[in-house]
């Protein structure tokens, strides 16, 4: 992840509306393991930013599609409180400054995450997951889509 953050005051702001993913997969050593692309939204809800992904993944031998969803609980201006759709914390998150790192123990796994925003149509994410059943990095791009 190169180039200077572009900060968000206003996270709801920023990520609300619709997005296209692109995400890859490779490993420790950075040979690709996998690939997805489909579509992400932020929708408001109830004081909570609903994050939402679907598309197609490919991971190996294996082609199939793919759903996720989070819920962003806005913690004023440039902040929140990341959890998973059943309620569980999954981490914080504050981009004042563009960028954010964040970590998340999954039983013997650990994940380490880094959120860069690029511009205002444009920000990534990167985890790094280590463990004994897993050693990769998760990377998604995300660009807004045209209304």
């Amino acid at each position: 992840m190169g180039s200077v953050a572009f900060p968000i005051n206003d996270l709801t702001g920023y990520f609300s509306g619709e997005w296209q993913l692109a995400r890859e997969i490779v490993d420790v050593d950075g040979a690709a393991m996998g690939s997805a692309s489909g579509r992400a939204s932020f929708t408001p809800e109830d004081g909570v930013l609903v994050y939402h992904e679907s598309g197609e993944l490919q991971l190996g031998a294996h082609r199939g599609p793919f759903v996720r969803t989070l819920h962003y609980r806005p913690a004023g201006g440039s902040r929140a409180a990341v959890h998973f759709d059943h309620g569980g914390f999954f981490h914080d998150v504050d981009l004042a400054t563009g960028e954010w790192t964040a970590d998340h123990p999954c039983a013997a796994d650990w994940y380490r995450g880094a959120y860069r925003v690029l511009d205002d149509r444009r920000w990534e994410q990167e985890w790094v997951v280590t463990g004994p059943a897993k050693d990769h990095v998760i990377t998604s791009r995300f660009t807004r889509a045209d209304p």
